[in-house]
């Protein structure tokens, strides 16, 4: 009876240099460390990325464990070492060939060179290998436009990561060759769709047309947590209701002041009509003097008129309201006419009540 091959124990992903229970408190220094002895270069390491390269660091010291543990054969027993070998016939040989661990994996895992081909397969085949790229080209974006977004824990000079630092880790995440980074690059650039992933070049202001005019890469849609989005939306409101009470208070400001504004307005016109009055007074009350040979002449100069209604204190203050008033008498005010008279030497601007006296009292 043919006895059955014993089954090989898949080995567990603990590699000799550090051990599954000291994997999670390995630092992103010592995890950097351990890839790059073991031949693989890891791009950054965040919060996000730990776990994939933690896995990739098990997986590795799993592989290089594999050999020692296959070089470790049982030493020939000391009674049995000059036994003649028997020799097996050739159907036993073949039934008893046990295949080494993982071979059928490595047989449905054989490479196939798609560069050149142009099959169903192939186009399939290089068509999931694009998208896994930009699949892990967004993620990684995503990621990094979203810790800069929340206190840029990375110290990040802005969310335009380096073309070369995120060829880098897509490159070392994937597996791919940087040839399928350049085509997932073209890809973005030719698309018509908003893929989320934004291509700039080191003009931020101009159009890029090629890849190599490619300087950096950006993400439109930063990824961040539910505390940052938390804090980014309570920042946001207290901002919105700053700037809302802010502009109440502005309202209400202009309000207050434009209120204040026509009232001044107004006490100005009444402070102005009053003045009109006295003026009038003034000029009448000169003219009748005139008539009774009380006067010398028949007019008035303004500037007397002025300083014997203003008192010296207010004439600066009441500036306005005087100027005004002379405007008004001389576009309003047909009883009263200004003349320029030479007086005491000088050129001066007179008033002259031109309305007889008897027509005034008849009026009255």
């Amino acid at each position: 009876m043919r006895r059955a091959a014993p089954r090989r124990r898949r080995a567990l992903p603990v590699g000799p240099g550090v051990h599954g229970a000291a994997m999670a408190e390995l630092t992103d220094a010592e995890l950097r460390k351990e890839l790059i002895a073991l031949g693989y270069r890891p791009g950054p390491i965040t919060a996000t990325t730990r776990k994939v390269y933690a896995k990739k660091l098990a997986c590795l010291q799993a592989e290089a464990a594999e050999p020692r543990r296959r070089g470790q054969a049982a030493p020939p027993s000391p009674g049995r070492g000059s036994a003649r070998p028997q020799q097996a016939s050739p159907s036993r040989q073949r039934s008893s060939f046990i295949p080494p661990a993982g071979a059928a994996r490595d047989i449905n895992l054989l490479p196939v060179d798609c560069d050149k081909r142009t099959d169903d397969f192939c186009q399939a085949k290089q068509k999931d290998v694009l998208m896994n790229v930009l699949h892990e080209l967004y993620n990684y974006l995503s990621v990094q436009a979203g810790n800069f977004e929340c206190g840029n824990p990375e110290n990040l000079k802005s969310k335009c990561i380096w073309v070369s630092e995120a060829k880098d880790h897509v490159v070392n995440v994937t597996g791919s060759s940087p040839q399928k980074f350049e085509s997932a690059l073209h890809w973005i650039l030719n698309s018509n769709k908003d893929l989320g992933i934004q291509l700039k070049g080191r003009d931020p202001s101009g159009a890029v047309r090629s890849v190599d005019d490619v300087f950096c890469l950006e993400s439109a849609h930063p990824q961040m947590g539910l505390g940052c989005r938390f804090r980014r939306a309570v920042v946001t409101a207290i901002m919105n209701l700053f700037l809302f009470f802010w502009s109440l208070i502005t309202l209400w400001g202009i309000l207050l002041f434009l209120r204040y504004r026509w009232r001044k307005m107004e006490e100005e016109e009444q402070a102005m009509y009053e003045m009109v009055k006295k003026i009038i007074a003034v000029v009448h009350d000169h003219y009748k003097e005139w008539e009774r040979n009380l006067e010398r002449y028949p007019y008035v100069g303004i500037f007397h008129v002025r300083d014997s209604l203003i008192p010296p204190q207010s004439r600066k203050k009441m500036k306005r309201v005087w100027e005004r008033a002379v405007d008004f008498l001389a576009s309003n005010e047909s009883r009263i006419q200004t003349e320029s008279h030479r007086v005491a030497g000088e050129d001066m601007l007179v008033w002259r009540w031109t309305q007889p006296s008897y027509v005034s009292d008849s009026e009255h």
